[in-house]
């Protein structure tokens, strides 16, 4: 099943989307990779949509990858007496460690290590920003704030901290369980909720063990700041805009999307812009304008991934949201627009073999009569630079490995394709030469370009480049070894 696009679709799964039925849809519509929310449902409803997207590769003949996000630490208020409390701008509002019921004048916090970690003038975010403090005075275990900006605030409320880096791990008790388990499930993508300094990710990593790779949500100023060193120890980013809309002016938001998606081309690292994409889908079978021109900026800007959350989740109309987003990036792609933007914004990198060889491998396919470029790869990471040039061909990616084939469904522009085991590079152009027609990429009278490493099922030997015909009987006249 070809899609016609280069961009990805990840959709989140849920109540809404839990039967063979209604994964198969969205697979058919044009969802690339399927994520599980680790924040909702138990371990036996996750295991049980698991299986179902296995059933559906199975069935389809296509790899699909899993991607399982991770909850993070959750900071919340405690309860109040009477359910809730107003605060008016200006007023003197407490949090403090006594876990006896709030009111109007205070509220338990219990969160020791955000007090280690205030300072007077920082801010405090209530209820996605919904309420604002600032602290005037605080100790290890209370902080007396002054209301910015007022309303209700009531029992268990989500709390933000943009101003100082908690002294928290982003993995809590919970998140190391469901790490295990997704691990253990066998999916192929981690997500890590409230990332602040790579040594979040190192953690994460370590615990993983080479099992799914390991993606950082950026959602914090934090993160932010430190995210030059973040990105070298992750193997993919997804931009979180929610949080990030809440703990910075929402203005700030845009170029900072825009510039982490040129950082992650650059590292050839994939990039998952998420959040509030067609978030009037949950309800509605058709986005507003505002939405879809979102949806449109990311992949302007070249992101390897769209992400669906409640819209295909818990939304009334699942299937509809993800041909939605699938149609908008089709018309994207095909706008003349979009290449100019594409091919001005690229990076060259030149510091390996491997870099050479696909730069090449592009250049080659833009300038000549070229149908597809064609990878065989054991780990992906030569694909993943393919991808990071942005070719204007298809790129298909082969390999025997089932694990390798799954992960790269994540990335910009690329078609897995299963091939058996090849020990000369003859066969490994005969066989992307029958990919490339089996898929619809080619027929006998085009030609294709191929990479592959020498020797053979060698990890990062990515050496040679050759441009073949489509043609079998030619591939053999002309290569008889």
């Amino acid at each position: 099943m070809r899609r016609l696009r280069n961009v990805k679709i990840v959709a989140t799964l849920g109540p809404s989307s839990s039967d063979y039925t209604t994964i198969r849809a969205l697979f058919e519509a044009g969802a690339d990779v399927f994520r599980l929310n680790m924040s909702h449902g138990t371990h036996e409803e996750q295991q049980a949509r698991y299986d179902i997207l296995r059933q559906v590769e199975a069935d389809t003949g296509r790899p699909v990858a899993v991607l399982a996000d991770l909850q993070g630490p959750k900071l919340r208020v405690g309860v109040f007496s009477a359910g809730a409390a107003d605060l008016e701008e200006g007023d003197l509002f407490r949090l403090d460690l006594d876990p006896t019921e709030g009111d109007g004048h205070r509220v338990c916090l219990p969160h020791p290590e955000i007090f280690a970690a205030l300072e007077p003038g920082a801010r405090l975010l209530v209820n996605d920003g919904k309420i604002r403090l600032r602290v005037d005075r605080c100790g290890p275990d209370f902080a007396d704030c002054i209301v910015t900006t007022g309303g209700t605030i009531s029992n268990r409320k989500g709390v933000n901290v943009p101003d100082v880096v908690l002294p928290l791990a982003a993995l809590s008790q919970k998140d190391r369980k469901d790490l295990e388990f997704a691990c253990e499930l066998g999916v192929d993508w981690l997500a890590l909720s409230f990332v602040q300094r790579p040594e979040d990710v190192l953690e994460a990593r370590d615990l993983a063990r080479g099992r799914a790779q390991v993606l950082s949500k950026i959602e914090k100023p934090a993160a932010v700041s430190a995210f030059d060193e973040i990105l070298k120890v992750s193997d993919g980013i997804m931009v979180a805009r929610g949080d990030l809309g809440v703990e910075l002016p929402v203005h700030a938001v845009p170029p900072i999307q825009k510039r982490l998606i040129r950082k992650c081309r650059a590292a050839g690292k994939p990039v998952i812009v998420a959040t509030q994409m067609l978030e009037s889908m949950i309800e509605s079978p058709m986005p507003t304008r505002a939405e879809v021109s979102d949806v449109a900026t990311a992949i302007y800007e070249g992101a390897d991934a769209v992400m669906l959350s409640a819209e295909s989740a818990a939304g009334r109309y699942p299937v509809e949201a993800v041909a939605t987003m699938n149609n908008v990036a089709e018309s994207v792609e095909s706008d003349p627009t979009y290449r100019d933007i594409i091919e001005a914004s690229r990076t060259a990198q030149r510091q390996t073999i491997a870099d050479g060889i696909v730069a090449a491998a592009r250049e080659i396919a833009e300038t000549t009569d070229i149908s597809a470029i064609c990878c065989y790869t054991q780990t992906g990471k030569t694909v993943a630079l393919v991808a990071r040039e942005r070719p204007r061909v298809p790129i298909v990616a082969l390999s025997p490995i089932t694990t390798t084939l799954r992960k790269i469904c994540l990335y910009w522009g690329v078609h897995s394709v299963r091939c058996e085991k090849v020990e000369r590079f003859k066969m490994a152009v005969v066989n992307a030469a029958r990919a490339a027609r089996d898929y619809g990429f080619a027929d006998e009278t085009n030609q294709i370009v191929v990479t592959a490493g020498v020797p053979f099922n060698v990890q990062g030997t990515t050496n040679i480049l050759r441009v073949a015909p489509c043609d079998e009987r030619l591939i053999f006249r002309t290569d008889p070894e």
